[in-house]
């Protein structure tokens, strides 16, 4: 029953985020997206901490999962923002 709830709050967790990221204008999501880092930052600090406490192999291997996708996360992130960072620089400037 424990495994059918947290199923379900994952499930609408997922749509929930899908609806407010879609609902997100064009116009700012990418300073939104570039505050996420911050918070996946955060993300990987749990994951290492529960990863490093992890005793069974199987919970090591889904904390292992979760350091990877938050750091994929996080340096997409930063790729966006310097992307859209740079977009704002003078045409002089802008091939350096």
């Amino acid at each position: 029953m424990r495994e059918f709830v947290l199923v379900l709050v994952f499930v609408g967790a997922a749509l929930l985020g899908y609806k407010l990221i879609s609902d997100v204008p064009s116009l700012i999501h990418t300073p939104l997206m570039s505050g996420m880092n911050a918070l996946s930052g955060i993300t990987i600090i749990g994951a290492l901490t529960t990863t490093g406490l992890a005793l069974a192999t199987g919970s090591q291997l889904v904390g292992f999962v979760a350091i990877v996708l938050a750091m994929i996360n996080v340096v997409g992130g930063f790729l966006v923002t310097d992307r859209m960072l740079r977009m704002f620089k003078s045409g002089r400037r802008r091939k350096s």
